[in-house]
């Protein structure tokens, strides 16, 4: 991965976030009337319709629920195989990202996992996963 990663478009909904990852952190948006955590962030819960809500900082722990192995398109900026996970995190909710210091053969379904910072040479972080006992 290098500095040609295509860049996220950063929006009042979702600026919050890579905020918290550039710090190092993993956050998740939790819904400040009913509770509800939701992935990937949005203005409006899904389960009560409020538009109010805060930020946690996630653990970084979870499992894979579902994955798959990405070969092509094949995009600049990009290591290939990637491994593209489902993780269902301790906290309740669920995350999609890429899962590194792993061989696509070795990945299984119920696989613990931890958060990792990848950062990019130009600076720019990303929260992706490895697999739990790693060294993450």
């Amino acid at each position: 991965m290098d500095a040609t990663r295509i860049k996220p478009p950063l929006g009042h909904d979702n600026a919050w976030w890579w905020e918290m990852a550039a710090e190092g952190k993993l956050g998740i948006q939790c819904c400040s009337q009913c509770q509800t955590l939701r992935h990937p962030p949005r203005p409006m819960c899904g389960v009560c319709g409020s538009m109010e809500w805060h930020a946690l900082e996630a653990s970084g722990r979870g499992t894979i629920c579902s994955f798959t192995v990405l070969r092509h398109p094949q995009f600049p900026g990009y290591e290939y195989p990637l491994i593209i996970v489902l993780v269902d995190l301790e906290e309740g909710t669920r995350l999609t990202s890429q899962l590194v210091d792993c061989e696509p053969e070795d990945v299984r379904f119920d696989m613990p996992v931890t958060v990792k910072i990848h950062e990019d040479p130009d600076g720019f972080k990303l929260p992706v996963f490895a697999p739990a006992g790693s060294g993450a």
